[in-house]
C-alpha cells in the first residue's frame, strides 16, 4: 500500500478568491465580527497568492473578490478535493452557501469531477476535513454533521474516513491540527487540539510521528509537493510576525521548507491559513 503520506500528490494548482471591501465591515463579514484593515488584509492575501505562485510554483487561479459574498475569500470551505475528484460542500452558514458557486465552476473548468451535496440535512465545511495522504478525519463540529461526514465517506471510498469530535465552538479541526509533513501530525496545545490528535491515534492503523506546537493556529498549515521534480516539499505555515511563540518548534520539521506567510488581519474574520486556497494535488484533466 506504500508509505503515509504518498497520497499527498504533488501540486500544480491552487485557487484563492479576491479579498472585498465588505469584509471590511464587521456587520458586512457576519455578526460578531470585528472590522478589519482592508489595505492590510488585501496586502496578506496578495502575498500568499504570490507565494503559491512564485515560490511553490503553482499555477495560480484567482477568483474575483464578490461584495455580496464577504467570506467568499475562506474557499477552503467550500469544497474538499482529493484527486480528480472535488466534493462541494454544504457550510453550516445558510449565508455562505453561495460562495460554492464560483468554485464549483472553476473547478469544473479544471476538469475536475464535481460531486455534490444534495442532502438538505448534511453540514460539512472544507476545514473540518484533513486529509493525511492515506486517510480521512472529519471534525465534527459546529460547522459540520454526522451526515456531512458520512458523505465524506461516500465520495471518497478508497479512504478510510473517522470522525474527531471538535471540543471547542471557535476553531475547525484544522484550526487545532494538520500534517507537518507526510508523516506527521502537527497540533496545537490546548486541550482541544490535544484531545482532537489523541482521538486520531485511536482511530487510525497507520502511525504518524506528533509535533506539539504553542499556538493552536500554527498547525493550521499546507504541506506541499511542488510539482517540479527534485524540488523538496514545502510547507506553508504563519510565520513569526503572526505566531512568533511557534517558530522555534516549526524548525524540527527538517525534511520540509519552511515558507512562512501571515494571515493575521484575515484572521479576524475567521480565516486559517488552510481556509484561505484550495490545492489541487493532481494534475486535473485538459
Amino acid at each position: 500500500m506504500g508509505t503515509p503520506g504518498e497520497g499527498l500528490g504533488r501540486c500544480s494548482h491552487a485557487l484563492i478568491r479576491g479579498v472585498p471591501e465588505s469584509l471590511a465591515s464587521g456587520e458586512g463579514a457576519g455578526a460578531g465580527l470585528p472590522a478589519l484593515d482592508l489595505a492590510k488584509a488585501q496586502r496578506e492575501h496578495g502575498v500568499l497568492g504570490g507565494k503559491l505562485r512564485q515560490r511553490l510554483g503553482l499555477q495560480l487561479l484567482e477568483l474575483p473578490p464578490e461584495e455580496s459574498l464577504p467570506l467568499g475569500p475562506l474557499l477552503g470551505d467550500t469544497a474538499v478535493i482529493q484527486g480528480d475528484t472535488a466534493l462541494i460542500t454544504r457550510p453550516w452558514s445558510p449565508a455562505r452557501r453561495p460562495e460554492v458557486d464560483g468554485v464549483r465552476k472553476a473547478l469544473q473548468d479544471l476538469g475536475l469531477r464535481i460531486v455534490e451535496m444534495g442532502d438538505e440535512n448534511a453540514t460539512l465545511d472544507g476545514t473540518d476535513v484533513l486529509f493525511t495522504g492515506r486517510e480521512f478525519f472529519v471534525g465534527l463540529s459546529k460547522w459540520t454533521n454526522h451526515r456531512g461526514a458520512e458523505i465524506v465517506a461516500d465520495t471518497f471510498r478508497d479512504f478510510a474516513v473517522s470522525t474527531v469530535p471538535v471540543s471547542t465552538s471557535t476553531s475547525h479541526l484544522r484550526g487545532l491540527c494538520g500534517m507537518g509533513g507526510p508523516r506527521t501530525v502537527v497540533a496545537g496545545s490546548s486541550e482541544a487540539a490535544q484531545k482532537a490528535v489523541r482521538a486520531m491515534a485511536v482511530l487510525t492503523d497507520h502511525p504518524y510521528a506528533s509535533l506539539t506546537l504553542p499556538d493552536d493556529a500554527a498547525a493550521d498549515c499546507l504541506f506541499l509537493r511542488p510539482g517540479l521534480p527534485g524540488v523538496p516539499p514545502f510547507l506553508l505555515h504563519r510565520g513569526g510576525g503572526d505566531l512568533p511563540n511557534s517558530q522555534e518548534a516549526l524548525q524540527k520539521l527538517s525534511d520540509v521548507t519552511l515558507v512562512p506567510v501571515s494571515c493575521s488581519e484575515l484572521e479576524k474574520a475567521g480565516a486559517g491559513l488552510s481556509s484561505l486556497c484550495l490545492v489541487l494535488s493532481t494534475r486535473p484533466h485538459s
